[in-house]
């Protein structure tokens, strides 16, 4: 989602989302937000470099799998879906 920024609001916020129908123990969904948190913290910088100095980008991750995934697989995908994001904020 796109709106208009205030001075100090950052560029980008993002949201990670993981239900209790997926995971039952607080843990498991903790250990997939963090994982989601870490990829993204990594590549944010592939959305700060393509967002337009008076907009800010919502960005929100919401898991629908129901087992978990190595953090080089998550990493893979939200790289993946980051610069599909940039790609639609440069057009």
């Amino acid at each position: 989602m796109k709106k208009e920024r205030a001075e100090e609001d950052a560029p980008v916020q993002m949201l990670v989302s993981v239900s209790k129908r997926h995971f039952k123990h607080a843990v498991d969904r903790n250990r997939v937000k963090r994982q989601v948190r870490e990829a993204y913290r990594r590549h944010k910088h592939l959305l700060f470099d393509v967002v337009p100095n008076n907009r800010q980008l919502l960005v929100a991750f919401i898991w629908l799998a129901d087992d978990h995934r190595r953090s080089a697989a998550i990493e893979g995908r939200v790289v993946n879906l980051l610069q599909r994001i940039s790609e639609r904020e440069a057009e």
